[in-house]
C-alpha cells in the first residue's frame, strides 16, 4: 500500500545504470499480470541501443523522461504470437478485429502496471509515455512490428534524480459508485476540482495560457480537439492497416 499510495511520476533520473538480474526480475513481475484466457496477448520490446532509443525518443517529443531513462519498455498489444500457435495447432484464429485488440490491450496495460509497481518497489521510478499511441504508426515501423501486433504504451524507468510532490487527485467519493452509475450536478463537479483549481500551480497556468478557467487549458491548450481527432484518424489508419480493423 505504501509503495502504490507513495507512487509520483519521474522525468528526471540519475545516470545510476539498472542491474541487468534487476532488469530480468521486473519484466517477469510483468509476466505475472492477470490476462484474459492465460493466453498472454502482449509482448514488451526493450530498447538498448542508442539507434533504436533515438529514433523512439524523438516519436515521444523528445520528452525528458524519454531522454534520461535509463531503461526503455515498449509494451505490444500481440496477437501474431498467438495466431502462429493457433497455425501450428491446425486452428482457425479469428482474433483480426477490434475486440481481439483490446483485449490485448488491456493485456498489455496490465502487464505494463506490474513492471512498474515491481519498480518502484525497488528504488526505481517509472514515467507512462501517453505519446505512444499518437506515433503508433511510426513505432511500429521503428520496431519493426508484424501484422496483429500494435504498441499501446511506453514506460522510461530508472533512479530518481529528483523528488517531485504527489500529484493531486480527485477526491474518492467523486470516482465510486456504489450499485450503479451516479450522474454528477454541477455543483458536486465544482465542489470535485475545486481542490484542483486553487493550487497555485494550476492558477498560473490560466494565467500563463491567458485563460479564464483550468478547463479551458485542458481544452484549448493541452490536450485540443483538433489534435484529438487528428491523432485518432492516425491510429485508426495504424490498427487497419495491422489488420484489427477493416
Amino acid at each position: 500500500m505504501d509503495v502504490l499510495n507513495s507512487h509520483v511520476s519521474i522525468r528526471k533520473f540519475s545516470d545510476r545504470k539498472i542491474n541487468p538480474i534487476l532488469v530480468k526480475s521486473l519484466l517477469y513481475s510483468g509476466t505475472k499480470a492477470s490476462t484474459t484466457g492465460n493466453m498472454q496477448w502482449y509482448s514488451i520490446v526493450v530498447s538498448e541501443t542508442f539507434e533504436d532509443r533515438n529514433a523512439l525518443i524523438q516519436l515521444h517529443f523528445n520528452q525528458t523522461a524519454a531522454k534520461n531513462a535509463q531503461l526503455f519498455l515498449t509494451f505490444i498489444a500481440d496477437l501474431n504470437r498467438f495466431n502462429i500457435w493457433c497455425k501450428i495447432g491446425n486452428a482457425k484464429a479469428g482474433y483480426d478485429n477490434f475486440l481481439s485488440f483490446f483485449t490485448a490491450a488491456i493485456d498489455a496495460l496490465l502487464v505494463a502496471q506490474n513492471v512498474c509497481i515491481a519498480a518502484e518497489n525497488n528504488g526505481l521510478g517509472i514515467c507512462y509515455l501517453g505519446t505512444t499511441i499518437y506515433n503508433a504508426k511510426e513505432i511500429i515501423n521503428v520496431l519493426n512490428l508484424p501484422m496483429h501486433t500494435f504498441p499501446v504504451t511506453t514506460i522510461a524507468i530508472g533512479y530518481p534524480d529528483e523528488l517531485p510532490e504527489s500529484s493531486d487527485r480527485i477526491p474518492i467519493t467523486g470516482i465510486v459508485h456504489n450499485g450503479r452509475y451516479k450522474n454528477y450536478s454541477e455543483s458536486e463537479v465544482r465542489e470535485l476540482y475545486s481542490y484542483k483549481e486553487n493550487l497555485e500551480l494550476y492558477k498560473a497556468f490560466i494565467k500563463e495560457n491567458k485563460k479564464e478557467t483550468l478547463a479551458q487549458v485542458f481544452t484549448d491548450v493541452r490536450y485540443k480537439k483538433d489534435d484529438n481527432e487528428f491523432f485518432s484518424e492516425k491510429m485508426l489508419e495504424a490498427l487497419k492497416e495491422q489488420g484489427f480493423l477493416e
